[in-house]
């Protein structure tokens, strides 16, 4: 397993983590035989949303003995009332469901408090600027979290989040279908057929902007929905019009700026195979980029998605990590003193390109990366 930076948290996160929505489905033997299969892959991130008594009780007993291993992503308003989920921001509620989360995952701390489920730009601002959020700073201020976070499945939000100052790291839904749709306060959108119809191509400017956001500002990304509700594995409920791979969908996920971890659901020992697979995958099995661009609906073109097809260059370049940060500086008036060095600490860079197009050939999106290069060259000398 390989571990991650979450922006700027000083956390080290597996790369492929646990989403434990799943496992509502399952009995205390089977929830322990996952978590137990997740550990022995080295996976350390969990995200607990759920609010259900049960399995909340359940996850901390799997844990039990093994907490210090385990980074967790523990939800504010998230409640359990009259035997189903509930959403609120009435803080009696809140309070009452994250004392219980601390309860039964048998923990004195979290540590990634999540500020649950913000979509309306409206709410963020009502969150942030009134008392959920200084209940949620003083838990940080108390230790009974280490790190505020936000989850958030809209690009929109997540991009207030990211520029706020309070919030150190998201919980966003990242996948190649969502990435073609604007933003939206309706969730449902973004599971519904017809939303796919149009003009839709490549990745949607801000959702790239939120990304570029995040890396710059040192706001790490925890993936959700990475597999799209599992829409995406097969060609019949996938708006492509192809299936992937829960390898090709992490392999997306993970070659997004500012990821850190994309958290996987699992039913049985043998998803978490699937998905863990990822850390031993050559880059035919990773490869969406072919899958994406054959595609007979909604290719993307033109657009760098840093899936690194490019590879290998006969200079030594990193063509997707050139290419990166030159989207980065390109946001800017003036390119950062940070991304200089990253820039110049690179074993080769844009100023070696001989311009021998052997990467716009094997680029399945036909973006112009000798161009790219050339402007990469110029900005940063």
């Amino acid at each position: 397993m390989r571990y991650r930076e979450l922006g700027k948290t000083g956390l080290k996160v597996s790369e492929v983590g646990l989403g434990a929505e799943w496992l509502e489905r399952h009995d205390e033997a089977e929830v322990k035989e996952i978590i137990d299969a997740c550990e022995s892959y080295g996976i350390n991130i969990l995200d607990c949303w759920m609010s259900n008594p049960e399995v909340r009780t359940n996850i901390g007993k799997a844990i039990a003995g093994k907490r210090e291993r385990w980074i967790i992503q523990g939800h504010f308003g998230s409640t359990w009332q009259e035997g189903q989920y509930v959403r609120t921001r009435d803080m009696d509620k809140v309070k009452e469901a994250f004392s219980d989360l601390l309860t039964r995952l048998q923990t004195d701390y979290i540590d990634l408090g999540m500020i649950h489920f913000v979509d309306e730009e409206d709410e963020f601002h009502r969150i942030m600027d009134g008392e959920f959020y200084a209940y949620v700073k003083e838990q940080k201020d108390k230790g009974v979290i280490r790190h505020i976070g936000m989850s958030t499945h809209n690009p929109r939000v997540a991009k207030l989040a990211a520029l706020s100052g309070k919030v150190e790291m998201i919980l966003f839904s990242i996948n190649p279908a969502f990435d073609l749709l604007p933003a939206s306060e309706n969730m449902d959108d973004y599971f519904e057929e017809h939303t796919y119809e149009g003009e839709l191509s490549g990745i949607d400017p801000e959702r790239a902007e939120l990304y570029r956001i995040c890396e710059r500002e040192g706001v790490g990304i925890t993936v959700m929905k990475g597999f799209a509700g599992g829409r995406l594995f097969d060609a019949k409920t996938s708006p492509f019009g192809v299936a992937l791979t829960p390898v090709q969908c992490i392999h997306y996920a993970l070659t997004r700026p500012a990821v850190a971890s994309i958290l996987c659901g699992y039913d049985s020992v043998e998803h978490v195979r699937q998905a863990v697979a990822y850390e031993t995958a050559n880059e035919e099995e990773k490869d969406y980029a072919s899958v994406l661009a054959s595609a007979p609906s909604h290719a993307y073109s033109g657009q760098c998605t840093y899936c690194g097809h490019c590879a290998p260059c006969p200079s030594g370049i990193d063509i997707a990590m050139v290419g990166k940060l030159l989207d980065l500086a390109l946001m800017q008036e003036e390119v950062p003193a940070s991304l200089r060095e990253h820039y110049r600490g690179l074993s080769a860079n844009a100023s070696d390109c001989i311009a021998c197009g052997a990467c716009e050939s094997r680029c399945p999106f036909d973006v112009k990366v000798i161009a790219r290069m050339e402007k990469a060259r110029e900005l940063f000398g």
